[in-house]
């Protein structure tokens, strides 16, 4: 077949000295293509046919003869999959897609090939061509499905938006052609693959392949202020030159002086790493720099970019401000994080907590870090009063609000090491950074732990990386167009050497200058499972006790069962709405047990590795979800709307894992029914009012605080998955309620716990099994009901319960064996 019959799809640098090229189609002709490369005619080395372990790593499939098909999945590309623990099966348009699962003649099985790792499966190709493109992708035993790689070029979209890849009998692995240059290929440069013979109109641009992501230098990076001298270093791998713009105008308003970087040579361990040195301590002054380049990597250097290693920023735009590590020290790291299994965290966000709070303080102050350390220090601190230790705090990163009184969520960063500039009282003069670790150690002193909800998944406006790399930093499908998971317009390349390393610098940075003790990750999806181990094994170097929160989803799918065998635990979404159901009367008994006993094996293999919540910051408040108002209003609630969340506590605090609250949940909150509110700062300050208003709920949660991080309360913070004789359920048929022993075995000591719980509209008897009544002849003794906490002796406890536990209409009921 003649050069006339084909086009070039695509090329790409595989390596400094080895480029690929894609065909529309198989070259069946004797004699190889003739391709020329940036108008050396021809190419400048060999050129051959593909090997089998690059075509494969490229489509997923090659099929050399016309008769037998070879599918493989590399083992980096599987999302921390261990097929010896988990099978892998092809799955398609020519088996049933998940029916294959469990069938043998469908497994993928381990094979090195050209020195990578694979699971591979083969047979016939008429098996699978059963179509033109027949579609496939990959599903584990678990029935979990691995996504294609979003460069993949063979990938389609069904009308349920579900990403596959297909099978094309035209592209068999014979389309595909490698070439080797002995001279490195510039990055910097604009490279072309076009047809000898026939000029650049039918040829493409080559872009970087996948060593080009592995590039990496383990320099300090960003201002470094070393004694009377300032070095700047900034990582921009295709960058043809970098300028560095300081000034000492606070304001960030003019006067620049203007300096070139040079770029290091690439032996020294630092590629695309540019520096200079000025012969000046610069702390305070600020600085940014311009970029310029050839081709696609997003350069402008009409625009200033924000250094993504600047300590401290003016705005989301920047500039940049110096900052000397050695006069702003490292914060005071004593005070001892609380085991994982003993948290009881409460979601807050920093200018939520403090815009309303009771106590004196500007409205500058009330803005930011300042304003909530005055309250976290007033004697009626609402969390403190509340007894959880632990909170987690909505992004407190630069990020992208145009002014400082701009209400702003915070979930669309522009600097990862920055405070935020619209939290801090003077962020032209850095302030920021005493503020917020000002901030820590008032929580600190109240015996909180701090978590920051950190997000890596995207960037904000403008995106600075954007304009450094633009294919190095960024997602980008086949054609080159950013990827959309993250649902903000760009999904960050985490696992980019240097973007996974600016993860971790960023988090190590929070930990040693800060003293926070862990992070909770936004659509931790998108970063991938290998990026979480890696960034896992680095923090806890650092800090061993280090709490890591994933929020395990994305619009693109689910990780929290890969992430049974990491150290993170993951937001149980499932919990949430299962309880949200339960207390409306829709949820099963089997179902509630499954979720007090810790959402075990699949969701969480340890106790701790399930955080259980039933209110976030995203969507509507607990009490607008359930509320009986017809309005989906909550401020206003019914007495079943309130007994329902008393319901709710209930469940949360007697379930096993972390249990993790809103802020203001205890007292009612509501956002009058609106569904999102990440524009509305006036929805969504709390109201402390509510709290004098709703005295009861709120001292009921602090009472099942007060219970769960008792002694009593350690048959539910479990430190490992007890035995499955530890739980013994008791439940009617067809009916909801459900009575639940912790202990059952006696194998945690003497102490046993009975909880019960109904969400009908009837009362309920529940018999208990002849064993239980034996081994407590004296009954139990009644801790709480729905309403309140009781004593342990006295008038005010109730008689116990023995041979029968009745639970009333929207009711519970927590008893202690009677010694």
């Amino acid at each position: 077949m003649s050069e006339g019959h084909h086009r070039i799809v695509r090329a790409w640098i595989e390596s400094p000295h080895r480029g690929l090229i894609e065909l529309d189609r198989d070259w069946t002709a004797a004699s190889a293509p003739r391709f020329s490369l940036g108008g050396q005619c021809p190419l400048p080395s060999g050129l051959r046919p593909a090997p089998l372990g690059v075509a494969a790593r490229t489509y997923g499939y090659v099929c050399p003869g016309s008769r037998e098909l070879t599918v493989l999945l590399p083992l980096a590309l599987g999302s921390g999959l261990d097929p010896a623990h988990e099978p892998v099966y092809l799955a398609g348009d020519f088996n049933g897609w998940s029916e294959s699962r469990g069938r043998e003649e469908w497994q993928l099985h381990p094979e090195e090939i050209d020195g990578e790792r694979l699971l591979v499966w083969r047979g016939a190709a008429a098996r699978c061509f059963t179509s033109e493109q027949p579609r496939f992708k990959f599903v584990t035993a678990e029935h979990r499905w691995l996504l294609p790689p979003e460069e993949a070029p063979n990938t389609v979209r069904d009308a349920q938006g579900n990403v596959n890849r297909f099978l094309d009998a035209r592209r068999t692995g014979r389309h595909l052609w490698e070439f080797t240059s002995s001279e490195a290929l510039d990055l910097s440069r604009s490279w072309r693959v076009d047809w000898a013979l026939r000029g650049e109109s039918a040829g493409v641009p080559m872009v970087p392949g996948r060593f080009f992501y592995e590039l990496r230098s383990d320099l300090p990076l960003g201002a470094i202020v070393r004694g009377d001298r300032t070095l700047f270093r900034l990582f921009a791998p295709r960058a043809t030159s970098v300028l560095l713009e300081v000034t000492n105008d606070s304001a960030g308003r003019g006067g620049w002086r203007v300096y070139p970087l040079q770029r290091r040579p690439d032996g020294e361990g630092a590629s695309g790493v540019w520096e200079t040195t000025l012969d000046q301590d610069l702390h305070g002054w600020c600085y940014g720099y311009r970029l310029s380049g050839e081709g696609e990597a997003g350069f402008d250097p009409a625009v200033r970019v924000l250094d993504p290693y600047a300590w401290a920023s003016v705005g989301a735009e920047g500039p940049g401000v110096v900052v000397s590590a050695a006069r702003v020290g490292r914060a005071d790291r004593s005070f001892r994080t609380p085991p994982w299994q003993d948290l009881v965290i409460a979601e807050a966000h920093v200018r939520d907590l403090a815009a309303l709070a009771p106590t004196a303080a500007t409205a500058g102050e009330r803005l930011g870090f300042s304003g909530l350390t005055r309250w976290v220090e007033h004697s009626a601190f609402h969390l403190a009063r509340l007894g959880v230790n632990c909170v987690e705090l909505q992004p407190v990163q630069q990020f992208d609000a145009v002014t400082q009184e701009e209400y702003h969520w915070g979930y669309m960063p522009n600097a990862y090491l920055a405070p935020a500039s619209a939290y801090s009282l003077e962020p032209r003069q850095a302030s920021g950074l005493a503020e917020l670790r000002e901030l820590v150690a008032a929580f600190h002193r109240r015996g909180m732990a701090v978590i920051l909800d950190v997000v890596f998944n995207h960037v904000g406006v403008p995106a600075h990386l954007m304009r450094i790399d633009r294919r190095y930093y960024f997602e980008q499908d086949a054609d080159g167009q950013l990827t959309n998971w993250s649902g903000c317009g760009n999904d960050l390349r985490a696992r980019s050497a240097m973007a996974t390393r600016l993860i971790i610098d960023s988090c190590v940075h929070f930990i040693e200058v800060f003293g926070v003790d862990g992070f909770r990750f936004d659509l931790a999806e998108l970063l991938g499972v290998e990026v979480l181990r890696e960034v896992e094994s680095a923090l806890k170097r650092v800090k061993p006790d280090v709490i890591l929160i994933a929020e395990p989803w994305s619009f693109r799918g689910h990780i929290a069962g890969a992430l049974r065998d990491t150290g993170w635990a993951s937001w149980n979404d499932g919990y949430r709405d299962f309880v949200r159901d339960y207390v409306l009367g829709r949820g099963g008994a089997e179902r509630l047990a499954y979720f007090l006993r810790g959402s075990p094996w699949y969701f969480a293999k340890w106790p701790a590795q399930t955080i259980n919540y039933t209110e976030s910051h995203d969507d509507r408040t607990w009490i607008d979800v359930i509320t009986e108002n017809g309005d989906g209003d909550g401020f206003s609630p019914t007495a079943n709307d309130i007994r329902r969340t008393h319901l709710m506590a209930a469940v949360l605090f007697m379930s096993v894992g972390v249990p993790m609250i809103a802020a203001g949940q205890d007292f009612l909150r509501s956002k009058h029914g609106v569904n999102n509110t990440y524009l509305r700062g006036d929805l969504n300050a709390l109201d402390y009012r509510r709290w004098r208003q709703h005295q009861a709920t709120h001292a009921y949660f602090a009472e099942w605080i007060a219970f769960r991080r008792s002694e009593l309360g350690r048959l539910v913070r479990q430190w490992s998955r007890p035995a499955e004789g530890f739980f013994a359920f008791v439940h009617q048929p067809d009916s909801p309620a459900l009575v639940v022993v912790f202990n059952a075995d006696h194998s945690q000591g003497a102490q046993r716990l009975l909880f019960g719980i109904n969400p009908t509209g009837g009362e309920i008897t529940v018999p208990l099994p002849e064993q239980l009544r034996a081994d407590h002849p004296e009954g139990w003794c009644q801790l709480a009901d729905h309403q309140r906490f009781y004593p342990r002796q006295g008038p005010g406890c109730p008689m116990p319960v023995h041979g029968e536990v009745s639970l009333p209409a929207l009711g519970c009921g927590l008893w202690v064996a009677q010694a």
